[in-house]
C-alpha cells in the first residue's frame, strides 16, 4: 500500500509530466498554426520560397510533435503511478502523420492533414490538461 507522502511525491511528478507534455503539444500546434498559414497562401499564389517556409514550419511542427509523443508516453509512465489513473492510456493521444509532399492537389491535401493534426493536439491539450487539472486537486 502507498503511503500518503508517496503518493503526493507520484502526483506531483506526474503534474510535471503533464506540464512538458503541454509545453510541447502547445509548441507543436503554434507549428501547426503557422505552416497552415504558409500552406495556405502557398496554394493561393505562393512560390518556391513560400513552399521552402512552410515546408520548415512543417519539419518544426514534426519535430515538436515527436518531442509531444515522447513526452506524453512519459506522463502515461508517470500517471501509472498515481492511484485511480492505472487505466488511462495516454499514447492514442496524437496519430498525426508525416506529410512532406508538393504540387497543388497535395498542398490541399496537406493543408487538411495541418487541419486535421491542430485538432488532434487541441483535444491532447485538452486531455493532459483535464488530468493535471485533477491531480492538482487531489
Amino acid at each position: 500500500m502507498i503511503n500518503d507522502v508517496q503518493q503526493r511525491r507520484e502526483i506531483e511528478e506526474a503534474i510535471v509530466a503533464a506540464n512538458n507534455a503541454l509545453t510541447h503539444l502547445e509548441r507543436a500546434r503554434a507549428a501547426l498554426s503557422s505552416a497552415g498559414n504558409w500552406g495556405l497562401l502557398d496554394i493561393f499564389g505562393g512560390n518556391t520560397l513560400t513552399g521552402l517556409l512552410k515546408h520548415g514550419k512543417m519539419s518544426k511542427a514534426e519535430r515538436e510533435i515527436a518531442d509531444a509523443r515522447y513526452a506524453l508516453a512519459a506522463f502515461s509512465r508517470e500517471l501509472r503511478d498515481v492511484q485511480g489513473y492505472t487505466d488511462i492510456h495516454i499514447n492514442d493521444f496524437l496519430s498525426f502523420a508525416d506529410f512532406f509532399f508538393d504540387g497543388f492537389i497535395v498542398d490541399i491535401w496537406v493543408q487538411s492533414k495541418i487541419s486535421q493534426a491542430k485538432k488532434e493536439c487541441d483535444e491532447a491539450i485538452r486531455r493532459v490538461t483535464d488530468i493535471r487539472n485533477r491531480l492538482l486537486c487531489m
